[in-house]
């Protein structure tokens, strides 16, 4: 895989790009399963203003989906400075400089959108960063991810409770986190909030963080540019209320970023599943 990772890193982004979106059309017309929820999610969403143009977005994102998957070569596994310099653009950086200014931590929120591994390599080009994420099932290719990863002033944190402490040192030590807030969490870890109208499990983490560190958050996301020129990156300040469901208020604000860029949103991804062990969020209803 590493071998693979390497000869496909050495081909032109706009390439991969290219066969990435070939891919994607692959893929949707043989997976039926992944064809059937994102339409499924997708038609959620709910915001399409005609028939016509929901199925542009559908489109679009088939293709961006392919370009998700083969543009991880380049990011992964080019020389580290190299791939920085696909980021073409960075929006609201001083919006990050300003929360890591107040000295408590900056937890960062990135969505499922673009390529969300720029992201965290970019910031840990300029400030240390842990970064939680889930450990692949094969064992080679997380040892890949790990490595790619690491670079910079970035550190891995997985997805345990081994990890959750890594998170909290790092704030104590006022370094930046990083997570993916829409990815569904286990049993136990979230609750059901709305995402585009539909009850979504999600996480309590973010909170809990928040409230132990006092650690202030940025949404960050990136914007996959045509013709494989790079990406955009751009940071915003959230403001939180602690009185208020931190989980509802999260899914609120990333439908908002997930709005500016519909089509790179990562739609096939399984967010209405209920983890194993949780009650369905129609389960009070039916006693």
């Amino acid at each position: 895989m590493v071998l693979l990772f390497d000869v496909l890193a050495h081909l032109p982004l706009s390439l991969l790009h290219w066969l990435g979106a070939l891919l994607g059309r692959l893929t949707y017309l043989v997976s039926g399963r992944y064809a059937s929820r994102l339409r499924e999610n997708l038609r959620q969403a709910g915001y399409a203003e005609s028939a016509s143009e929901w199925r542009r977005i559908l489109r679009a994102n088939i293709r961006e989906a392919g370009k998700g998957i083969l543009e991880l070569p380049w990011v992964w596994r080019r020389p580290y400075t190299e791939s920085l310099t696909a980021v073409r653009s960075c929006e609201g950086w001083q919006h990050l400089q300003a929360a890591a200014d107040q000295g408590k931590g900056v937890i960062v929120l990135t969505p499922h959108m673009g390529c969300f591994d720029i992201i965290a390599a970019y910031i840990a080009a300029h400030l240390p960063i842990t970064v939680l994420y889930r450990p692949p099932r094969q064992q080679a290719l997380d040892g890949l991810m790990q490595q790619a990863r690491s670079r910079g002033q970035m550190k891995l944190a997985a997805t345990d409770l081994g990890g959750v402490r890594q998170l909290l040192k790092a704030l104590k030590r006022k370094e930046l986190i990083g997570i993916l807030p829409d990815q569904v969490p286990g049993n136990g870890e979230g609750e059901w909030a709305p995402f585009f109208g539909r009850p979504a499990y999600t996480m309590t983490l973010i909170g809990r963080l928040m409230q132990s560190s006092g650690a202030p958050v940025v949404m960050a996301w990136s914007q996959r540019l045509p013709r494989g020129e790079g990406y955009a990156i751009h940071f915003a300040p959230l403001t939180l209320d602690p009185a208020q469901s931190i989980p509802q208020q999260l899914n609120a604000m990333l439908e908002k970023v997930i709005r500016k860029h519909p089509e790179q949103y990562l739609w096939s991804y399984n967010r209405y599943k209920v983890p194993r062990g949780a009650l369905p969020p129609d389960a009070g209803k039916e006693r």
